[in-house]
């Protein structure tokens, strides 16, 4: 068994390590839940539904940023294959986005819909939140090779998505909280960080053709 797994590619081992590691936020809330339930504890607070809104919500975007680093860290190491991982963790992210939305929809709204569509006219940051779901599940329906292949060059555009959703996510995220803004601050100025890497990295490739030019 050990042999069979020092054989495997070593992004296939990172692989089967971060399937546990993102599945862990569930487990826990899995256990929290069954914890309350049979012996009456508040492990998911005294408000379990908002409890449970908030944990989801905060690892969909978790993930999406780590979604987003994979890319300047795979040019940092000099590691192209980081990209294999790149499509586990935004189907992870747009996982737990469903969560996050079906706890809303199931759990806190009871699947009343006038009552949900009167919530999203009159609270803005659940209308931000819709359409950041909305955006993703485009995203994560052609995440498969198939759908590259089928989709070519429309493929790329159509992923550049994934630079809105989390944008979006965090703008929900600032629009719920009512006083310690820490948390959202912290995503928004990790996505800028992210999106900023990559502005930089275009500055530098369509500089360096001019560089060139100017030595000869």
């Amino acid at each position: 068994m050990l042999s069979y797994w020092r054989k495997l590619h070593w992004t296939v081992r990172l692989k089967c390590l971060l399937w546990p590691l993102l599945l862990l936020p569930l487990a826990r809330l899995a256990v929290a839940a069954w914890h309350d339930i049979h012996h009456g504890s508040l492990w998911l607070s005294a408000n379990p539904i908002e409890f449970i809104l908030r944990s989801t919500g905060t690892w969909a975007l978790t993930f999406l940023l780590c979604t987003l680093a994979v890319t300047p860290l795979r040019q940092l190491l000099q590691r192209p294959e980081l990209l294999r991982i790149r499509r586990l963790l935004g189907l992870f992210a747009f996982f737990y986005a469903c969560l996050h939305l079906g706890t809303y929809l199931w759990l806190d709204q009871g699947w009343d819909w006038m009552g949900m569509l009167k919530d999203v006219w009159k609270r803005p940051f659940i209308t931000v939140g819709m359409t950041a779901w909305l955006l993703l599940l485009p995203l994560a329906a052609t995440s498969t090779r198939w759908a590259m292949r089928k989709l070519g060059r429309r493929w790329q555009s159509l992923h550049r998505l994934a630079y809105l959703a989390p944008a979006l996510g965090v703008l929900h995220y600032w629009w719920l909280v009512k006083a310690d803004y820490r948390t959202p601050l912290l995503f928004g100025l990790s996505l800028l960080l992210l999106l900023g890497w990559r502005v930089w990295r275009k500055q530098q490739a369509s500089a360096a053709p001019a560089q060139v030019a100017r030595q000869r």
